[in-house]
C-alpha cells in the first residue's frame, strides 16, 4: 500500500496514510480522511497474512466509492434518526435526511467525510482530533472529538472515542469496518460463523427505524446466542429479515451498565481459515449488518467487486433513533460532561 496514493489536501487539511505494526504479524493501515481503516492484515492458521477489511488502494477510490462508509469513523450520530428530527429541551432540530425519510450516520458530510487533525503517530498508536462546529450538519454545540487507534501485542486494535461539548447535544460514535475474515474480495460471508452476546434486539418499523420494542431473539433468525453460520437463517421467512434483505439490526448487549468504561465481550466471529475475531465494547448496542446494500460497483484492493453479503459489520453503538426513543439509553451529552466509547477488535487463530 502506497502512502503517496493517499496524499492530498482537502478543505485545507493534508490527508495521510499511517501504518501500525506489532511483532505478531498484525498490520493496520489507516488514514485521517474519515478516520478510516484501509487494511487490516492478520495471520490465519497457515501463517498467511489475510486482509480482513474491505477498502481501496487510493484516496480517490474512497472519494468516488458507491459505499460511503468503508472503514470509517461514523458521527456525530451513527445509525438512523427518524425523519432527521429530534428535540433537546424546548428546541427542535432538523438534520439532513439522506436515507429514505431519515438521517443516517451523521448526515451528508458526517465524520466519515472530513479530514481529521493528526495529534500523535507511532508504530503502535495514531491519535486523531476533529472539531465539529455548532450546527454542523444541523447538530447543536461545538463538539471536540478525539479518536485513538492503538494496536496491541495480542493482535487487538482498540479504538477509543472521547468527546466534549459546549452545549447540550447528542453523540453516538461508531466505527464502520466491513469484515470478511476469509479476506477482502474473497466472496460472501455466509459460511462464516457468529455469536452475539445479546438476548434481545430492536425490531424495525416499515421505514427501517426501531419501533421502540426490545424483542427476544429466541426462536427467531436473530438468535446468535450460540455460534452459528451467518447464512443459516439470513433468508428466513421472517418479517424483519425480509424487510432489510438480511441482517441490519441493533442487538441489545448483555449486560450493560451506564457509565461503565470497561469493554465487555459483545460478539465473536469465526472463519474456516482459523481466524477468530472478538468484539468488545462498553456500548449498549451492536449493529449487525450483512452488507445487503453493497452494490457490486465498487472494486476493492485485489480487483474484486464488493457485492451484497461480501462482508459484515459489527458496529458498537447506542441504539438507532435513541434521541426519539425515551426508553433507550440516552445519547445526550451535556456541556461539562465527557463522552467515552471504546471498541476492541481482537484476532486469534484456532486450528
Amino acid at each position: 500500500m502506497k502512502a503517496v496514493d493517499f496524499e492530498k489536501v482537502i478543505d485545507g487539511k493534508k490527508v495521510e496514510l499511517f501504518c501500525l505494526k506489532n511483532d505478531r504479524g498484525m498490520i493496520v493501515y489507516l488514514t485521517n480522511y474519515g478516520g478510516r481503516v484501509v487494511a487490516m492484515n492478520v495471520p490465519d492458521k497457515a501463517g498467511k497474512s489475510v486482509d480482513v477489511v474491505l477498502g481501496f488502494n487510493s484516496l480517490e477510490e474512497y472519494l468516488n466509492a458507491d459505499e460511503s462508509y468503508h472503514g470509517a469513523i461514523v458521527g456525530r450520530v451513527g445509525n438512523r434518526i427518524k425523519h432527521g428530527k429530534f428535540t433537546l429541551g424546548n428546541n427542535e432540530y432538523q438534520v439532513p435526511v439522506n436515507c429514505g425519510d431519515h438521517s443516517l450516520h451523521g448526515g451528508i458530510k458526517g465524520f466519515h467525510a472530513v479530514v481529521w487533525d493528526v495529534q500523535f503517530v507511532s508504530s503502535k498508536k495514531v491519535v486523531l482530533n476533529y472539531h465539529s462546529k455548532d450546527m454542523e450538519e444541523g447538530f447543536p454545540g461545538n463538539l471536540t472529538v478525539q479518536a485513538t487507534f492503538t494496536l496491541g501485542t495480542e493482535n487487538e486494535l482498540t479504538i477509543l472515542f472521547e468527546a466534549t461539548t459546549d452545549k447540550k447535544t447528542i453523540v453516538n460514535l461508531t466505527h464502520h469496518n466491513y469484515f470478511n475474515l476469509m479476506g477482502e474480495g474473497n466472496g460472501d460471508i455466509l459460511d462464516q460463523e457468529l455469536q452475539v452476546f445479546a438476548s434481545k434486539y430492536t425490531p424495525l418499523d416499515a421505514s427501517s427505524v426501531p419501533s421502540g420494542e426490545l424483542a427476544t431473539v429466541f426462536n427467531t433468525p436473530y438468535d446468535f446466542t450460540s455460534r452459528k453460520p451467518i447464512g443459516l437463517e439470513i433468508n428466513a421467512d421472517h418479517p424483519q429479515t425480509k424487510l432489510v434483505g438480511g441482517y441490519d439490526h441493533n442487538f441489545v448487549l448483555d449486560p450493560y451498565k451506564e457509565g461503565d468504561k470497561t469493554p465487555k465481550l459483545a460478539a465473536i466471529a469465526w472463519a474456516s481459515n482459523g481466524i477468530k475475531m472478538s468484539i468488545l465494547t462498553n456500548e449498549p448496542g451492536l449493529q449487525f449488518y450483512t452488507g445487503n446494500s453493497l452494490s457490486g460497483k465498487d472494486i476493492g484492493k485485489k480487483g474484486s467487486n464488493y457485492a451484497s453479503r461480501n462482508a459484515f459489520c459489527l458496529e458498537q453503538q447506542h441504539f438507532p433513533d435513541s434521541p426519539n426513543q425515551p426508553s433507550f439509553p440516552s445519547t445526550v451529552l451535556h456541556a461539562g460532561e465527557s463522552y467515552y466509547s471504546i471498541v476492541v477488535q481482537k484476532f486469534e487463530v484456532e486450528s
